[in-house]
């Protein structure tokens, strides 16, 4: 496989278009699909990002937009009732997911057309079980790919109509293969800033960052929409002697509300969404990170120990149970636990590094799928 530039097709053909649909939720599903772009660009290949809910139309957008009001008890167990029901629960299951490609087949379809795409990606598992169900039934002629940035909890991540799964574990493998066998599965770097492949040396990220260079650093996430305990994680990691760096992504009242509740405290310091996550992680000793996804895979490529806490809602669940089974990730139910957690990874080396620029480049998969498409036509 090839490590980089233009991408050929089998017979020599160039490809030449993708099409890559995300969904416009907190930053999870936007920032991997924009790597990717960025990663087919390199090749020669022309990608365009765009909502796969806006695809999908109305009232699907407005549906799954609205179960992101994460930050109410109530918007909590509306979204744990939600998955229950589309994702646990398999009559209900499966009425949801023939519903939402009934309701989204038309416009899904019409917007494929009209890109011209010669691939298509998903990076989102509402939009990947309407991409697989299509190509499945036959309605749907072009390859589809699906981005997966979550461990587990992956029914709809995963569609045996999808042609090619890209996940960033190998431990999903064995889940995603059950779910649609026969299809290609392979894990992939890519969905990431490059810099987390190289992250800088933990004293010149300390001085990049304005840190002290001989406190103990915790850094604590609530993902693009800021949610779940950060208040409490953000205690703890001053409570274990740690300067606390939390970043609140675009969660401007929860960043507010920190702020206030440290203002006399100069060693906790906040942050709104950031490009400086490498630098970040290779500076921290742990990260608290309570939405799972893609930045706990990026904490421990800069050998920063993860824990998971603070909103153990919906497929976070799932996800929490591998982290624990694959030892990955801690896990803290409680702020009990959370001091345990804190205290072992204050207290032990950084996490070795992993063999990650080894993986196969993501933008290539694609690529090699676009590339086998156009030899075939």
């Amino acid at each position: 496989m090839s490590g980089g530039g233009e991408a050929t097709a089998l017979g020599g053909a160039t490809a030449r278009r993708a099409l890559i649909l995300t969904a416009s939720i907190g930053g999870g599903h936007d920032l991997p699909a924009e790597r990717l772009r960025e990663g087919l660009a390199e090749r020669g290949i022309e990608a365009t990002v765009e909502d796969g809910l806006r695809a999908l139309g109305s009232p699907l957008d407005r549906i799954a937009l609205g179960g992101s009001r994460f930050h109410s008890a109530l918007g909590n167990r509306l979204f744990d009732l939600e998955y229950a029901l589309i994702a646990q629960v398999p009559p209900t299951r499966a009425f949801a997911q023939a519903a939402t490609t009934r309701l989204g087949r038309r416009g899904l379809l019409r917007r494929i057309a009209d890109s011209g795409a010669d691939v298509v990606v998903s990076t989102y598992p509402g939009v990947s079980e309407v991409l697989g169900r299509l190509r499945a039934y036959g309605a749907l002629t072009t390859p589809v790919c699906s981005a997966i940035t979550d461990l587990a909890a992956l029914r709809w991540w995963a569609h045996p109509g999808i042609d090619l799964h890209l996940c960033i574990h190998p431990e999903s493998i064995p889940e995603i293969a059950r779910i649609a066998p026969g299809t290609r599965v392979v894990a992939v770097r890519g969905f990431s800033d490059p810099a987390f492949l190289s992250p800088p040396p933990r004293a010149a990220a300390r001085t990049a960052l304005d840190l002290p260079p001989d406190e103990p650093v915790v850094a604590v996430s609530g993902g693009g929409w800021g949610v779940g305990d950060l208040l409490g994680a953000t205690a703890e990691a001053r409570a274990a002697g740690a300067v606390a760096v939390v970043v609140c992504g675009h969660a401007d009242a929860v960043r507010a509300a920190i702020d206030t509740r440290f203002a006399d405290d100069p060693s906790v310091r906040t942050l709104g969404f950031t490009t400086r996550l490498p630098e970040l992680f290779a500076a921290a000793d742990a990260l608290v990170h309570t939405t799972a996804g893609l930045t706990v895979l990026e904490a421990i490529m800069c050998g920063c120990p993860p824990i998971s806490y603070g909103w153990g809602r919906a497929h976070i669940r799932a996800n929490d149970r591998a982290y624990a089974r694959h030892r990955l990730a801690a896990v803290a139910r409680d702020r009990a636990a959370l001091r345990t957690a804190l205290r072992a990874a204050l207290d032990g080396p950084p996490l070795p590094a992993g063999a990650f620029a080894a993986l196969p480049a993501a933008a290539d998969e694609v690529a090699a799928l676009s590339g086998a498409t156009l030899a075939a036509c």
